[in-house]
């Protein structure tokens, strides 16, 4: 926002002229300003330097110029292409008025140091906005666009960006598969609202302005955590499913996030087809982090590694279900919430591994590995193989020989 600093009008009228004015001598006043959003060097300095800010009162104007009074460097003067970009300001400026401006030409060949309105304006409002960084200043604006990533605001007459994922989490676009075109279908429904957001970030070299709307909520969130421990169980309701878990609202303003691993203790590939939006879940509190719950499902229900520990132990051979594939080898379920990994070094290649262990048939496997309380188990379909085929042989040794 433009910086205009009001004082009583001067006592000498306005000069009329059509041309910079030569009678302004441009060294004529030494007093030195201490206004602190001036930069202004040492008085002993004959010059400000180019892109120096600095303020003086305004001693003239013409149809094509404005004559600022500068001390110590003399006079300065806004016209030309400066006076053009700036004449809507320039028209709101009376003699006497202090203003900002930036140095352009520490001295042209009339001796005048020019200046720019435009570009102090754009100065100041890039201060404004370090300064609206500091404070955690809160600003009401208007949404003008949308794209893929996030949401197009306007501050101070410059353009400026709230990324997705500075939403507040009501407004985050959760959609299906992560469908790139769903998100923006869903992000250009605010465009023409009204988002109260803080700047974030502010680059006046790259001209980048970053806004959030999460800020505003940090205060009211770190508060109402401050309510819940760790081990505490809350009722609440599935505001959203994701592919990596459910959001569920533990209470107005506070969401908390239950991952796909922490749904239940058997293996969950879709938790779309486990939960539904606008269901009421059990939780329990796992851990609260910088201002953010983790939720488990799973943890109210029966451990069934408990039992498994009584059942199992390493170098049994039990029969198993091959539940899932990955890029390690073979999932196999010996119960329901207990599966271990037989892995694709025991058959060379994928294609080997699925054609030996087809997906849903049960087969022998020997546990090589158990450390229940973590929850790990590693499984050997050959090892399985061997022990059979050894107990095979000691069957046929054992038997009486016969004529």
């Amino acid at each position: 926002m433009f910086k205009l600093l009001l004082r009583e009008p001067s006592e000498e009228p306005a000069v009329e002229t059509t041309k910079p004015i030569k009678n302004i001598a441009p060294d004529a006043h030494k007093t030195v300003s201490t206004n602190p959003m001036t930069k202004i060097t040492e008085s002993a300095q004959s010059r400000p330097d180019e892109g120096d800010l600095v303020e003086g009162l305004v001693v003239a104007t013409d149809k094509a110029a404005l004559y600022v009074d500068l001390p110590p460097y003399g006079t300065g003067i806004i016209y030309g292409r400066e006076f053009m970009n700036a004449r809507d300001l320039i028209k709101k400026i009376n003699i006497g008025d202090a203003i900002t401006a930036k140095v352009i030409e520490p001295e042209n060949e009339d001796g005048y140091v020019e200046l720019s309105l435009k570009e102090a304006r754009q100065a100041l409002t890039w201060s404004e906005a370090e300064e609206a960084i500091k404070n955690k200043t809160v600003f009401n604006l208007e949404v003008k666009d949308a794209n893929k990533g996030g949401l197009i605001l306007e501050w101070q007459g410059i353009q400026g960006f709230l990324p997705a994922s500075q939403l507040k989490a009501e407004h985050y676009p959760r959609v299906e598969d992560g469908n790139k075109d769903a998100i923006l279908a869903a992000l250009q429904k605010f465009v023409g609202e009204t988002l109260g957001v803080c700047v974030l970030s502010a680059n006046a070299k790259e001209g980048k302005l970053i806004f959030s709307e999460k800020g505003l909520e940090e205060k009211e969130r770190s508060e109402l955590v401050e309510k819940y421990a760790v081990g505490d169980v809350v009722e609440g309701e599935i505001t959203g499913i994701v592919d990596f878990g459910l959001f569920v609202k533990v209470e107005e303003g506070l969401e908390g996030l239950v991952h796909i691993s922490e749904m239940d203790w058997g293996l969950v590939e879709d938790p779309r087809a486990m939960f539904k939006v606008g269901e009421k879940v059990k939780t329990k509190i796992i851990e609260i982090r910088d201002g953010k719950i983790s939720l488990s499902i799973k943890t109210l229900k029966e451990n069934p590694w408990i039992e498994a520990e009584k059942k199992y132990k390493k170098d049994d051979v039990v029969s198993g279900v091959v539940i899932k594939y990955n890029k390690h080898g073979a999932l196999v379920s010996l119960e329901e919430g207990v599966a271990g990994l037989v892995h694709i070094s025991e058959f060379g290649s994928d294609e080997k591994l699925r054609e030996t262990l087809e997906l849903g048939k049960s087969y022998p496997v020997k546990i090589v590995f158990f450390e229940p309380k973590n929850q790990r188990m590693t499984l050997s379909y050959s090892g399985a193989q061997e022990e059979a085929a050894a107990e095979k042989a000691t069957l046929q040794e054992a038997k009486p020989e016969t004529e």
